[in-house]
């Protein structure tokens, strides 16, 4: 089972990052162009549209793998930023201040930066032809260790 599990890994990171960089380039475009039944912010208000910018263009990079590991970074961090300045102070834990989005944005794209983009990433293309072989954070490179023992 354990072995099954392991050689599906990169397939499963690279499904969690294109759903992840998706919705998130889903919620920037609903608030730059005013999309899916939402107002749009104005151009060069802070720090709603630049917000909007990080999560159209972070979301369409994660979505597509190039970038992936900073794009993620920049984008754990516009979300970590977005709790602790705007729902943070209204109250302490999410389910209090409406902050379960951001809260799940930023870890899940601080998780892809540890993990790499898994399966079907543009990265991939552009680093295996110089490395001759997978390209690092694919998930390639975990096929071949051996699976940890139980304890």
């Amino acid at each position: 089972m354990n072995a099954r599990l392991n050689h599906a890994q990169p397939y499963a990171l690279g499904l969690f990052r294109v759903v992840v960089g998706l919705l998130f380039a889903f919620h920037g475009a609903s608030s730059l162009f005013g999309l899916f039944g939402n107002d749009g912010t104005p151009a060069g208000t802070w720090p709603g549209w630049y917000a909007a910018v990080i999560e159209l263009v972070g979301g369409a990079l994660v979505l597509l793998g190039a970038g992936t590991r900073t794009a993620a970074f920049i984008s754990s961090g516009s979300m970590a930023y977005a709790y602790f300045t705007v729902h943070q102070p209204e109250a302490l834990l999410p389910i209090q201040n409406q902050g379960e989005g951001a809260a799940i944005f930023c870890w899940a794209f601080l998780l892809i930066v540890f993990t790499g983009p898994g399966a079907f990433a543009l990265d991939q293309l552009f680093t295996s032809g110089r490395s001759g072989g997978a390209s690092r954070g694919s998930g390639e490179e975990r096929k071949e260790q051996p699976a940890p023992v139980a304890a």
